[in-house]
């Protein structure tokens, strides 16, 4: 039987590394948890993702009012 040699090299993948803590932030959220389930905004709270949504809708919302003036005009 061969076994590979143990590596000297580290690799680390930065965006696993980040996928995985965030896993573990959800987790923990979850088990704090009062129902059985964590709702759409506590989920962006503990992702810290609620101000980038809210910048997307706001993005969106300037875009569609530009292509009903384009529309109209």
């Amino acid at each position: 039987m061969h076994v590979a040699p143990p590596s000297t090299t580290l690799v680390q993948d930065h965006v696993a590394l980040a996928e995985i803590e965030l896993c573990g932030d959800l987790i923990i959220a979850a088990s704090a948890a009062d129902g059985e389930r964590l709702s759409f905004d506590r989920i962006d709270e503990v992702l810290k993702v609620a101000g980038e949504r809210s910048a997307l809708q706001v993005h969106q919302g300037q875009q569609a009012r530009q292509v009903q003036q384009v529309q109209q005009g």
